[in-house]
C-alpha cells in the first residue's frame, strides 16, 4: 500500500511533469559557455591507443555504425539511410508522439520491445563514433554524429514518445552525450553546440523531477542519480545545476548504503546487477571524490565482483541480466567485469586484483587518464568465502571454483531474481563443467521469460513440474521460498555447506562437499506430502564434453535445453537430467570430477 508520503511525491511529480509537457524547459547557453568535466584530456588518451586491439574494434564498430548497422544485445539492427528511433526492429512495432506517460511500454505487443527500443536511444554509440574520430581524425564520424543528433531531436521532442518512458534511460542517454562531448564537442560549430546543449539541459530537468525513488528504487536510481550529478557538474554556473549536483551526489552516497550489503553484494541478487551497480558507484567516485565509508564499501563491492568471475573472470549469470553496460557495451557479456576490475584497482589503489592491458583500454583510461597505464596487474588470489547476505557461497581451489547460491528472492517484487535456489554453478580454469543459462527477455515471448527464470532453468531440484515461487507478471514474484545456510565449514583440505529451500510443503537439502582440490560431491534430500512426486535433478552443461566429468544416478539422460549468452538471444545448449517419479523422501547424489 502506498504512504501518504508516497501519494503526495507523485502527486507534485505528475503535475510537474504535465506542467514540462506543456511548457518544456529552456535555458540560455551563450556562444562562450564551456562545461566542467572533470575527465582526462581525450588527445593524450587516443595518442597512447592508437594501434592497439581496442583502437580496431572501436574502428571497426564505427564502420558498422556509420551504415547504420547497429550492435546491439544479442542482435545487430540494420536501420536503413533514416533511423526510426522509436521501432522495435525485431517486431517492426513503433510508437507515436504521444505525452510520455501514456506510451504502453511494458506491452510489448502495442509498443514493441522496450529494451530493443531503448538500447540505440541510449546512444552509447556515439561515445564509439567519438572515439573513433579521437583516433583517427575521420570528419565522417563527427558528421554522423551531428546527423543522428539532429534526427534525434526531430523525432523525440521533449516529454514525448517512448524514449522519455524511462528515467534510467534518459540517464544513459545524457551520459553518452556529455562523454562525446567531451571527446569532440569542441569539433562542433557554435550554433550545434548550443542546440545540443540546451537539449541535453532538459534531460537534467527530466532527472530532477523523475528519480525513481519509488517505481524502481533500485539500479534505476542509481543510473539516474549519477547522470543528475553528472550533469550539475557540467553544467556548473547555470540555473538549477547545483542542486543537480547536490542531489545527486546525497543520492548516491544514501543508495551506497540501502542498495549494497555489508558483504559488498547487491541487494537484487543478481551478479550483472551488482555489476551494473559497481560501474555506477566507480564512475560517481571518479568525479565526485566521496568520503572514506562510500569507499570501503564500494572495496567490498569489487572484492564480490573478483570472488564470483574467480580464476578464469568470467561474470556467472545467477539472476537476471539485461545485455546492458554503463560504458562501451559491446563484447563478450561474460568478461565486461574484467574492465570493471581494472577501474576499481586504480580507484580504489589495489594492486592484489588481476587485469591485463586490453581492460584498461576499455575503461579506466577514458576515465582516469594515461597514468593507468603504468599501473602493473596483480596476481590474484581466490580462496573460499561466505557472503552472508547475499546467501552465496565460493568454494575455491588453483584453477577450480564453484558457486553454491542458497541467497533469498532480492527485494521489492524480486524483480530480477530468478527460482534459483540451491543452484550451482562450476568451472575448471577456462573450461565451464555446470553454467547458468542466462535470462533471454524481459517482455518478448512470455513462455522464454518464463522459462529462463524458472527452476528447470537452474542447477538444482525441481518438484512436480512446477517453480520454486509463482510469477506474477515478468518483474513479480510471489510466494517465494524460504532459502537458508543452514552450516559452512572450510579448512585447507575440504568446504562443506548445507542449504535449505523450504516451498508448497516441500523441503530440499542440499549438502556440498568440495574436496580439495578436485572432487565435488552433492547430495540432494528432498522431503513433503505424502503420496508419488515427480522430481528433477537438472544439470544444465558447459558442453557436451563437460558431462563426462558428472557421475549420477542411474538413468540419468542428456536432453536439449537452452542458454543465452546476451539479453535478446538464445541457442541450444546440453542439459542432464536425471528424472525420478517416488514417494518422499528421496536422496540423489551426484559428483563431479575437476581433474
Amino acid at each position: 500500500m502506498r504512504t501518504a508520503r508516497e501519494i503526495a511525491f507523485r502527486l507534485k511529480q505528475e503535475l510537474s511533469n504535465a506542467y514540462q509537457f506543456a511548457r518544456p524547459p529552456e535555458v540560455q547557453i551563450d556562444p562562450d559557455f564551456k562545461p566542467r568535466i572533470p575527465l582526462p584530456d581525450p588527445a593524450p588518451v587516443a595518442n597512447a591507443l592508437r594501434g592497439t586491439a581496442f583502437a580496431s574494434e572501436v574502428l571497426a564498430l564505427a564502420e558498422q555504425i556509420l551504415e547504420h548497422r547497429f550492435p546491439i544485445l544479442g542482435l545487430t539492427i540494420d536501420t536503413g539511410p533514416e533511423i526510426p528511433w522509436r521501432r522495435d526492429h525485431t517486431s517492426g512495432v513503433e510508437t507515436g508522439l504521444g505525452y510520455f506517460r501514456r506510451i504502453p511500454y511494458l506491452d510489448s505487443r502495442r509498443s514493441g520491445d522496450h529494451k530493443v527500443i531503448w538500447e540505440p536511444n541510449r546512444h552509447q554509440h556515439l561515445v564509439v563514433l567519438a572515439q573513433a574520430f579521437c583516433l583517427s581524425g575521420d570528419p565522417a564520424h563527427l558528421n554522423e554524429i551531428r546527423a543522428q543528433l539532429e534526427s534525434w531531436f526531430a523525432a523525440n521532442p521533449y516529454h514525448r514518445g517512448i524514449n522519455w518512458t524511462s528515467a534510467l534511460e534518459v540517464a544513459f542517454r545524457a551520459l553518452s552525450w556529455i562523454w562525446t562531448y567531451h571527446l569532440v564537442g569542441g569539433e562542433m560549430t557554435p550554433g550545434f553546440r548550443m542546440k545540443w546543449l540546451r537539449r541535453l539541459y532538459q534531460h537534467g530537468c527530466h532527472l530532477e523531477n523523475n528519480l525513481s525513488f519509488y517505481f524502481s528504487p533500485n539500479t534505476h536510481l542509481l543510473g539516474e542519480a549519477l547522470a543528475l550529478h553528472a550533469l550539475g557538474i557540467f553544467f556548473t554556473g547555470r540555473p538549477r545545476a547545483a542542486k543537480w549536483e547536490q542531489l545527486g551526489a546525497r543520492v548516491m552516497r544514501e543508495q551506497m548504503e540501502r542498495q549494497v550489503h555489508s558483504d559488498g553484494s547487491h541487494i537484487e541478487q543478481s551478479t550483472y546487477y551488482h555489476l551494473y551497480a559497481t560501474d555506477m558507484f566507480l564512475l560517481h567516485a571518479v568525479l565526485a571524490r566521496p568520503d572514506r565509508d562510500y569507499m570501503d564499501k564500494l572495496e567490498k563491492m569489487a572484492e564480490y565482483l573478483h570472488a564470483v568471475q574467480g580464476p578464469s573472470r568470467i561474470l556467472p549469470f545467477l539472476g537476471d541480466d539485461d545485455g546492458g553496460r554503463l560504458f562501451h557495451p559491446y563484447g563478450d557479456r561474460s568478461g565486461f567485469g574484467r574492465a570493471t576490475m581494472a577501474t576499481a584497482s586504480v580507484v580504489l589503489d589495489r594492486h592484489h586484483w588481476p587485469w591485463d592491458l586490453q581492460d584498461l583500454h576499455e575503461q579506466a583510461v577514458w576515465w582516469l587518464g594515461t597514468g593507468v597505464l603504468n599501473r602493473k596487474p596483480g596476481e590474484g588470489k581466490w580462496e573460499s568465502r561466505l557472503f552472508s547476505d547475499a546467501g552465496v557461497v565460493v568454494l575455491a581451489s588453483g584453477a577450480n571454483q564453484v558457486i553454491f547460491d542458497a541467497g533469498p528472492f532480492g527485494p521489492w517484487s524480486a524483480g530480477h531474481s530468478h527460482a534459483d535456489a540451491l543452484n550451482i554453478v562450476v568451472r575448471s580454469g577456462e573450461q565451464e563443467i555446470l553454467i547458468d543459462p542466462g535470462t533471454c527477455t524481459y517482455v518478448g515471448e512470455q513462455k522464454w521469460r518464463d522459462w529462463f527464470r524458472g527452476t528447470e532453468a537452474h542447477n538444482t531440484i525441481r518438484v512436480d513440474g512446477r517453480d520454486q515461487a509463482t510469477a506474477a507478471g515478468p518483474f513479480r514474484w510471489i510466494n517465494p521460498p524460504v532459502v537458508s545456510i543452514l552450516s559452512w565449514k572450510t579448512n585447507a583440505k575440504r568446504d562443506v555447506i548445507e542449504g535449505e529451500c523450504r516451498y508448497r510443503r516441500f523441503t530440499h537439502r542440499r549438502t556440498l562437499e568440495f574436496q580439495k582440490p578436485d572432487t565435488v560431491l552433492i547430495v540432494d534430500e528432498i522431503e513433503g506430502p505424502p503420496g508419488e512426486h515427480e522430481i528433477d535433478q537438472l544439470w544444465h552443461l558447459g558442453s557436451l564434453d563437460a558431462g563426462a566429468r558428472l557421475v549420477l544416478p542411474e538413468g540419468s539422460e542428456i536432453v536439449e535445453s537452452w542458454r543465452s549468452g546476451v539479453f535478446g538471444e538464445k541457442h541450444p545448449s546440453p542439459l542432464l537430467w536425471v528424472r525420478r517419479r517416488c514417494g518422499l523422501p528421496v536422496r540423489l547424489e551426484a559428483r563431479i570430477n575437476l581433474h
